[in-house]
């Protein structure tokens, strides 16, 4: 198997006011990064950590001013040929992806902590996300993207909305990996309310889909880390050339 670990040329990536975005490069910044995935999860211990974590790059977003870290995430580079090995693999089946003709990057652990819902942090997020993109020749970014909690009920309008715009391609739509899923692209039946559906789809998700991403047809109730989530895919041709300018603009 070929893990592809980007290696950044500066453990800074990004500045912005009080937000600074660099690499985890050190064994206490990624244990910080997992203490907040314990908190933003809910997983009822003091960190959250696995088998993955040493295979991927850690960003992490700090305040400088205060000294906290904001938000954090992992990225980790795959070949269509090891897609078996992500992440994602352990829940969706992504063989349909294996024939997938460029380089991929699996988003995953994306969390911002519940008292600094700043729309800079967002931002800076993808901006530095944007900027390995750019240097690593990445055709399509994918993860897993979560609606807290495990009950599918108060989240039907943003599944029926997924459903009616957001559905995968044909030929790289994932299947049913995991035996616990709500299938909302076969069993919904609605006609979503859009704006009670965007109140409540995650920031993550709701950020994939205005660039042009997709999603699986259907959630995993994953009781482990008490979410709900949808694979999610994004062809970095398919991003607006407009968004990518403001993106860019950040680096």
């Amino acid at each position: 198997m070929t893990y592809h670990n980007p290696a950044p040329q500066s453990l800074i990536l990004l500045e912005k006011g009080r937000y600074t975005v660099r690499v985890a490069a050190t064994a206490p910044d990624i244990a910080r990064t997992q203490q907040l995935r314990a908190l933003c999860f809910g997983i009822g211990s003091d960190a959250d950590q696995d088998v993955y974590d040493s295979r991927c790059t850690h960003i992490l977003i700090e305040d400088h001013q205060q000294g906290d870290i904001v938000c954090c995430f992992r990225l980790m580079m795959l070949e269509g040929k090891d897609l078996g090995d992500s992440y994602a693999a352990q829940y969706y089946d992504v063989s349909g992806l294996a024939a997938y003709p460029g380089l991929m990057m699996e988003l995953g652990r994306f969390c911002v902590a519940p008292n600094r819902q700043d729309s800079d942090i967002i931002r800076l997020a993808w901006a530095a996300m944007t900027d390995f993109v750019d240097r690593q020749g990445i055709s399509m970014l994918f993860g897993c993207s979560s609606f807290a909690g495990v009950e599918a009920d108060k989240y039907l309008d943003a599944f029926a909305l997924l459903r009616a715009r957001h559905l995968a391609p044909e030929r790289w739509a994932p299947r049913t990996g995991s035996a616990e899923v709500f299938r909302y692209g076969a069993q919904l039946r609605r006609t979503p309310d859009v704006k009670r559906a965007n109140a409540c789809m995650p920031p993550l998700l709701r950020t994939y889909l205005l660039m042009g991403g997709w999603v699986s047809d259907h959630a995993v109730i994953d009781r482990a880390m008490n979410t709900l989530h949808v694979f999610t895919g994004l062809e970095i041709a398919a991003i607006p050339e407009n968004r990518k300018r403001l993106l860019r603009a950040l680096v």
